[in-house]
């Protein structure tokens, strides 16, 4: 009794379970492979897969399709299906839109479910895939298209006879050119296309004009059907023959592909067509209704010589002699001026000169600046000093100096009347600055005093005058030196340009300067301290020159020298 009461309370249990007689379906397929026919290589089987819900079964039935010669019906019998060897099976969870089943060992892909699986999902959470597209099955897509209706087109009754008849001996003219320019030694050539309506060919004749140093070879390309695209055939192998057939090339070129002002491309070359004559203006009109035939301009503008560019100095031998091998193929020798040489020979204007640099080793380097009147040529030669580190000796070689702001296809070079007392040269990145000269450069000026300004002359009067005066010497005392009228003023200037020379290119800079100098930290340089600072780079260092050189940075009767009049000083031109 109590066996039945159990059985009785399991089946109401069952009847109460809110599962019971609910059954998911969803759309799948799988593909079968075909082994025995050599149309198809395999074929799609749609088939539904029925999820009961009250016992976790699963069944696969194939819908029924009429003539299809296949056993179809019901593919698995509903029950639980094993889904891994750990004895897991498959759960509705599993299943969803877009996802694979594996069902002893055939692949189910699902594809779409009804509205009733869908809305069970989405009650339990699950977010349901969009629906997919059944792949479709290639050997019935070829049937379906064999048995379509087929239809014909009717020939067209103008033949190849009847084309024969009506277009023999009519040919269209059309008048292009070849652009080559942009190629090595390319022009732009005229170029004749006759175009004949009987067969729909072709050929390109080119137009010869007088002188143009070309062989007579008139056609460009034969006369036959020329294809639009001739290297967009795939290649076929094996290959006997060149020549294209029928069935390798369908487009060719028609009367529709040649119009003025286009541009055709015809075995890699473009032609231009730029006009036509009145049977093919007529056959146009009549057969396509153009009625504009205005000619395109082609000639262009004249062509630009180039021009001969100089290029720069090169710094081997002298400027002349490299502009005579820009200018003729052979080089020539620069010519001279003998009645000069002849003139001036032997007369040479020498100064006495030292070296602008920045470089404290370069302090105490004297140079001899010889100019030879004759070819205008300078040498350089540096006074051997012992114990300074430096070899003496010849620092430049005889040649002609040219300016530094001057081109090479018109050079300027040094004269006589840039070289004075006080003249800065520049000499191959080397400044020089002229101190001193010799007798004869004076007596050479005076002499010729139209050819020099009287600036000059008075520099060098100026110099001797003042070597000459005496010295005041006490024997055993200090040694006092008498200075003349303005070579107070000179020395100011000189030191202020040395200072000024610092590698000084920033503010920041500036103020690094003046505080190395600026010890004790009190904000401004007094007159020891400037002091110090010209000894550092070698300047002179009398009580004149500097009081003077005070005065040139500030205003204070004190002589201090503030941050911004040190800033001032720097930053002056």
């Amino acid at each position: 009794m109590a066996r039945l009461n159990r059985l009785l309370q399991k089946t109401l249990s069952l009847h109460t379970w809110p599962g019971i007689k609910k059954v998911l379906k969803f759309n799948a397929y799988f593909k079968q492979t075909v082994h025995e026919s050599a149309d198809e290589f395999y074929r799609v089987r749609p088939v539904n897969i029925y999820y009961y819900l009250e016992d976790d079964s699963i069944a696969v039935v194939e819908p029924h399709v009429e003539n299809s010669g296949m056993p179809q019906g019901k593919l698995i019998k509903r029950q639980r299906l094993p889904k891994n060897d750990q004895g897991d099976n498959w759960h509705w969870k599993d299943l969803n839109n877009g996802t694979s089943a594996v069902f002893y060992g055939k692949i189910f892909h699902i594809t779409d479910m009804d509205k009733f699986t869908k809305n069970f999902l989405e009650s339990e959470g699950i977010e349901v895939n969009s629906p997919e597209d059944v792949e479709s099955d290639p050997y019935q897509k070829r049937r379906q298209k064999a048995a379509e209706l087929k239809t014909y087109n009717t020939p067209s009754s103008f033949d190849k006879l009847k084309q024969f008849m009506e277009l023999d001996r009519k040919v269209l003219r059309f008048f292009t050119v070849w652009d080559d320019r942009p190629s090595m030694f390319g022009q732009m050539r005229p170029f004749i296309i006759h175009y004949y309506l009987v067969d729909d060919t072709f050929e390109i004749r080119e137009v010869r004009e007088p002188n143009d140093g070309r062989d007579p070879f008139p056609v460009l390309i034969g006369r036959h059907k020329v294809p639009i695209d001739r290297y967009g055939v795939k290649s076929s192998f094996p290959g006997v023959v060149m020549e294209l057939t029928a069935h390798e090339i369908k487009d060719y070129f028609t009367p529709k592909d040649f119009k003025i002002g286009q541009t055709v491309t015809i075995y890699g070359r473009r032609f231009l067509i730029y006009d036509v004559d009145n049977f093919t203006k007529a056959f146009y009109y009549q057969n396509f209704g153009i009625t504009e035939f205005e000619p395109a301009d082609v000639k262009g503008r004249a062509k630009d010589v180039p021009k001969m560019e100089i290029p720069p100095y090169n710094g081997f031998g002298s400027m002349e002699d490299s502009m005579q091998s820009c200018l003729s193929l052979i080089p020539q020798p620069p010519k001279k001026d003998f009645v000069k040489m002849l003139e001036n020979d032997h007369k040479v204007l020498r100064f006495q000169a030292i070296l602008d640099s920045v470089k404290p080793e370069d302090g105490g380097r004297k140079f001899i600046i010889s100019y030879r009147l004759a070819d205008d040529m300078m040498t350089i030669y540096e006074s051997p000093v012992r114990n300074s580190g430096i070899i003496g000796g010849k620092f430049l070689e005889r040649t002609r100096v040219a300016k530094p702001d001057c081109t090479t296809n018109q050079p300027s070079f040094y004269g006589p009347q840039e070289l004075f007392i006080g003249a800065v040269i520049e000499v191959f990145k080397h400044r020089f600055i002229i101190t001193n000269a010799d007798e004869f450069v004076l007596k050479y000026m005076e002499e010729h005093s139209s050819q020099f300004p009287e600036s000059t002359i008075n520099s060098l009067r100026e110099c001797f005058a003042g070597s000459q005066q005496t010295r005041e010497v006490t024997k055993g005392g200090p040694m006092k030196v008498r200075r003349a009228d303005g070579d107070l003023d000179r020395l100011v200037q000189e030191v202020q340009a040395q200072l000024k020379k610092i590698s000084i290119t920033g503010k920041n800079r500036i103020d690094d300067l003046f505080l190395k100098f600026d010890t004790d930290h009190s904000g401004y340089l007094d007159k020891e301290k400037l002091k110090y600072m010209c000894k550092q780079i070698q300047l002179p260092l009398d009580d004149d020159v500097m009081n003077a050189l005070v005065t040139q940075f500030t205003t204070n009767r004190e002589g201090k020298i503030f941050l911004e009049d040190f800033r001032i000083f720097f930053e002056s031109s």
